[in-house]
């Protein structure tokens, strides 16, 4: 076997996993040989090669020019040192060398080989920037390669040179992973470094909750159920809002899944961490209510110039509202874009604000809100409605009987009984429009009524003292 065909031998072996075509393998090897010969004739030497793979055979041929004055000796050569190969030579003639491969030694073998390497490395850096420059916020799968100073360094299923990791601050706390293990993460963004691109994975991102979202549910990866903000603490809970094209499909019905099986499966990747999934709205008062969920919200005031909503909830619901170390609150506002200051019903009335909670004037407060918990509806009414993010008044208040009749689980009978419960509501609102807010007989009576709920002592300058008659 002849010196260029064990060349060739081990330059086919050595790319035979870097996905390239035989004439990208043709390319490589002139490169590389190219490069050894400027280093034995000089950096502007011109030269054929002809690569015959089949056969084995590598010929190489040095062109020179030929001309009076040598100025450049790596592409000219003398009319006099010409013509002692062939006295028929002139000016401007080209002499053609052959170059046995065998005579370029080990050090012009290595330096070609150093070419070829340098060039696929390139190209593969070049590959691995384009395929993931616009896959930022996708879902990569791989496995763990090891575990360093905290990172993990990750071997991907589709492009094992890629050259990936998840630094610590992008994982979650309470998980761990060992060398060989399966692991999932979404694409953060890609790094340059001295040796090429390097793609950064995050566990701890809200867009891998998305991604892993629009993995299990077709709605979301078709485009009809739209994710419209995600609000996460790592390891802990994770707040998705989200929204349908298709009055037809309930979104947050169909991000859960038949008997819970969507986001158990969402649940499980992530270690356990809780997901509370509400309907998005465009009007900051109902989606914060939504967002405060799984609480109740008894009232709602916002305040658009300054962003701020003010929610007072019932006295049993507000440790609910607020949250493990206020992390419901917390997440609530980060998920509407909000500040959220959240009051419970003892601690408004105290701080002299009852006359807005229990039915005093005010220019936000037009028409009051009502849960649908707390209306004559039957249960299975309420629920159908519940399911598909109706759960006030102020809620279904617009909705026409046709718009009802869309609703899963909502007959002509269910309807009927809804729009029997609004003209009920509202009827009265709508009968009388009084020139003034109520009477200071009828505002102590609420404050009194209000006390008495809550608690409190009563303050009635007539009444006796010891008189608490209701």
């Amino acid at each position: 076997m002849t010196n260029a065909t064990q060349v060739l031998a081990a330059f086919r072996e050595m790319i035979a996993n870097k996905n390239l075509s035989r004439a990208d393998l043709h390319d490589l090897i002139k490169d590389g040989i190219m490069a050894a010969l400027a280093r034995r004739f000089g950096p502007n030497v011109e030269a054929e090669i002809e690569i015959d793979e089949d056969a084995g055979d590598i010929k190489i041929t040095v062109l020179k020019q030929v001309v009076q004055t040598v100025e450049d000796s790596s592409r000219e050569v003398s009319l006099e040192e010409a013509r002692w190969d062939d006295p028929d030579f002139e000016i401007g003639d080209v002499q053609e060398t052959p170059v046995d491969f065998a005579e370029f030694g080990r050090n012009a073998v290595m330096a070609a080989k150093q070419r070829i390497v340098q060039r696929v490395r390139e190209g593969e850096r070049n590959r691995i920037r384009e395929e993931y420059a616009n896959k930022v916020g996708d879902l990569l799968s791989g496995e763990v390669q090891q575990v360093e100073r905290g990172k993990i360094v990750v071997m991907l299923n589709k492009n094992r040179d890629a050259d990936a990791i998840i630094p610590w601050k992008e994982q979650n706390p309470r998980e761990r992973f060992r060398q060989g293990e399966p692991i999932r993460a979404v694409l953060k963004r890609v790094e340059e470094t001295p040796k090429g691109p390097r793609l950064i994975l995050s566990r701890a991102a809200p867009e891998f909750v998305a991604a892993l979202f629009k993995l299990e549910v077709p709605e979301i990866y078709q485009g009809i159920v739209e994710i419209k903000g995600i609000a996460r603490e790592v390891g802990g809970r994770t707040k998705v809002a989200v929204s349908s094209r298709d009055e037809s499909i309930d979104p947050v019905g169909a991000c859960v899944g038949l008997k819970g099986s969507r986001v158990q499966a969402v649940v499980s990747e992530l270690g356990g961490e809780r997901i509370d999934i509400v309907p998005w709205h465009p009007d900051p008062e109902i989606f914060a209510r939504r967002a405060l969920a799984p609480a109740k919200v008894a009232k709602v005031i916002s305040d658009s110039p300054r962003r701020v909503i003010t929610a007072i909830v019932d006295e049993d619901q507000l440790s609910l509202a607020i949250g493990r170390n206020g992390q419901n609150v917390r997440l609530a506002s980060q998920l509407i874009g909000w500040q959220i200051d959240l009051y419970g019903s003892r601690e408004w009335l105290e701080r002299g604000a009852d006359l807005a909670l229990f039915g005093g004037p005010g220019p936000e407060e037009e028409q009051s809100d009502i849960p649908l918990r707390e209306t004559e509806l039957r249960p299975a009414t309420l629920a159908a409605l519940e399911l598909a993010g109706y759960t006030t008044l102020l809620d279904i208040i617009d909705l026409e009987r046709g718009d009802l009749l869309r609703i899963p689980g909502i007959g002509p009978e269910e309807a009927d009984e809804v729009l029997r419960i609004i003209d009920e509501l509202t009827v009265e609102e709508g009968e009388e429009a009084p020139a003034a807010g109520p009477s200071e007989a009828e505002l102590a009576e609420a404050r009194d009524l209000a006390a008495e709920i809550l608690g409190l002592p009563l303050e009635r300058p007539s009444a006796p003292k010891g008189d608490g008659g209701a």
